[in-house]
Parts: structure tokens; C-alpha cells; sequence
């Protein structure tokens, strides 16, 4: 302990108030986005630059010989595996698959596909799932998922929300589930560890369709907690989206702005939007494009400044051949 003299504590003090009043001039840094300052926003909040393109594949039907994930080879190209399904009501098909194996052998799985720089995930919901229409509770529901992910040891999680029922309402129900749920999977799977995206069909994005404004809300809303969307351009009506000037420039009228550069139009980052189709035609109701077909207009779209990637439901129908054809010299591997 030191005294200290009269004047040296004056000198003290008015050094302290000037510091003081330089602090309180600074102006608050306000992030552009929502017009909040940045100290309000969490870093956990904010999703994490995952780099483009994505190269995105489902496996939810059996397939012999194969319990989880196939062989690296199987699904050259990709970079981004998803088991489906994990349900409100637990994991189906090839989430299940995965549970079976013991720790040892994920860990293995885990190294061949992290050498082979392909991230392995899990779907959620389906279409067999309608978590709002069944009133399932959105925080506890992402809670008991997000526990899954991380005792199971996956890379994130793929939102393939499919309660139709629920958007067609217009209530805004659908959407405020969609965002409560969004919001805590991704508090409990922190940007920049863990990947969420969403798997909404294309429709969604139609301004004005939906009374609760379905995927234009949800983008608004917890967009930037969504590293991409894997958007569901197929099972929308036998015309739509099979062409490419359908697919990326003008859809029909039914479905108004819904093609690829419309929806990014509408305020989706066009670096987000990926082009989701059926491995075969019989993987859908309709929607299909030939891979050959589908590799030009990947093409085209990537000569107009995107570059989000593919998706593709599903494994086995659609494997590594599928892909190479896709990305064609747009995408060399």
C-alpha cells in the first residue's frame, strides 16, 4: 500500500475522466445486417462462411450389403453426405443404420470421408414428419437433435421440413416454428464446428404465396444462421423447373419467382441457393432433368455468377458417375 501526494492524484483523476470521455465518444459499431449493434449479436448466432460450391447427396433407402454410409469411392465427387432420416420420433432408415455401428467403426467412417473431404450429417423430418402440425415443441425438439448429432458424432444437421400442412395455413405457425427451431439447433451446433442447412422446396421462396410468407420469412428471419439452402427444385408440378431456363431464369406462374436467380432476387445470397434434383426420374414425381441436361444448365448458371453447388436425392440411384456428369468441366474434381 502507497500514499500517494495530492498532486499526483489530481493528475490521476483528470487522466482518468478524459479517458472516459474518449470511450463515450466512440460511436457503436452497427452491423448492416438487422441494423443491431455487434454487441448485441451473438457469435454463435451467426453463420459460419462455409465455402462454395456444395456438392450435396441424401442416402435414406437400403441398399445391400451397405449399413450407413457407403464406401468413399461410391460417392467421389460430393462433399457433403446426408443420412436420412432423424425424426421428432427418432432416427429411421439410414440415421438408424448409422446408430448400429459401433463407436469404432463411425470413427472410422468419420476418417475416410474427412480424408476424402465429404462431411457426413443428418436429415431431419422428411416428409413423413410434421413436427408442427403435431405440436411438437421447437426448442425441445432441436434440443433433443442436437444431442443426437453430437452423440452420434456427425458434422450438422440438413432441415428437410416438409409440413405442408402447416405452410399452407398461412398463419404464420409454420414459420415461427421453422425460426424458434433454427435458432436454437444452431445455438446448440455453433457456426464454424457444425453445418445447418435447409432442404425447403422451391415454391417457398414465391413471395406472397403463403400467408406467413414460408422460406421469404424464414430467410428474413434466421437466414444467417442457415449455412445454405439444398432447395427441392422437383415434385412441383410436371412442367416446373425441367428445363434450364425454368430451373435458373423464370418460373412459370404458377410458382412466380421461384427460379434460381429470382429466388436470389428476392434477397437469398445466390452463394446459398443449391440446386436440388432426383437422381432418376423415378426418384420423384417429376422435376427430373438428365445429368447430362442438368451439367449445362449448371454450366450456364455458373457463367452468370453462381456457384452454390448440387444436390441430389438420392443414393444409390445417383452415385458417383451422377456427379462427374453434373459438374462436367464447370466443376472439375
Amino acid at each position: 500500500m502507497f500514499a500517494l501526494s495530492s498532486l499526483k492524484l489530481s493528475l490521476l483523476l483528470l487522466l482518468g475522466l478524459l479517458a472516459l470521455l474518449t470511450v463515450n465518444a466512440l460511436p457503436a459499431e452497427v452491423s448492416e445486417t438487422h441494423g443491431k449493434n455487434v454487441s448485441d449479436v451473438s457469435p454463435a448466432k451467426e453463420a459460419a462462411a462455409v465455402a462454395a460450391p456444395h456438392f450435396v447427396i441424401y442416402s435414406d433407402a437400403p441398399t445391400s450389403g451397405i449399413t450407413g454410409p457407403p464406401p468413399v469411392a461410391d460417392v467421389k465427387g460430393y462433399n457433403v453426405f446426408a443420412l436420412s432420416f432423424l425424426l421428432t420420433d427418432g432416427a429411421f432408415d439410414k440415421a438408424l443404420e448409422w446408430t448400429t455401428l459401433t463407436s469404432a467403426q463411425r470413427t472410422t467412417v468419420k476418417s475416410q470421408y474427412a480424408a476424402a473431404g465429404i462431411k457426413v450429417i443428418v436429415s431431419l423430418f422428411g416428409s413423413t414428419d410434421a413436427p408442427t402440425t403435431n405440436g411438437a415443441d421447437p426448442v425441445a425438439t432441436a434440443n433433443t437433435m442436437a444431442a443426437w448429432i453430437k452423440e452420434f458424432d456427425l458434422d450438422g444437421a440438413d432441415v428437410d421440413y416438409e409440413d405442408f400442412d402447416a405452410v399452407n395455413a398461412g398463419n404464420g405457425k409454420a414459420e415461427a416454428w421453422l425460426v424458434s427451431f433454427t435458432t436454437q439447433l444452431r445455438n446448440q451446433l455453433p457456426s464454424g464446428t457444425f453445418i445447418i442447412t435447409h432442404a425447403p422446396v422451391a415454391p417457398w421462396f414465391s413471395p406472397g404465396k403463403f400467408g406467413g410468407g414460408a422460406y421469404v420469412t424464414v430467410n428474413s428471419e434466421v437466414g444467417s444462421l442457415i449455412d445454405w439452402y439444398n432447395v427441392q427444385f422437383y415434385n412441383q408440378g410436371t412442367t416446373e423447373y425441367t428445363t434450364c431456363a425454368g430451373l435458373l431464369t423464370a418460373s412459370s406462374s404458377t410458382w412466380p419467382q421461384t427460379a434460381l436467380f429470382q429466388i436470389a432476387a428476392g434477397g437469398v445470397p445466390l452463394s446459398k441457393i443449391v440446386i436440388g434434383k432426383p437422381g432418376l426420374a423415378s426418384d420423384a414425381s417429376n422435376g427430373f432433368i438428365a445429368p447430362a441436361t442438368l451439367a449445362g444448365c449448371v454450366s450456364q448458371a455458373v457463367s452468370e455468377g453462381w456457384n452454390a453447388g448440387v444436390m441430389v436425392w438420392e443414393f444409390p440411384d445417383a452415385a458417383a458417375s451422377w456427379i462427374a456428369t453434373v459438374r462436367g468441366s464447370t466443376f472439375p474434381e
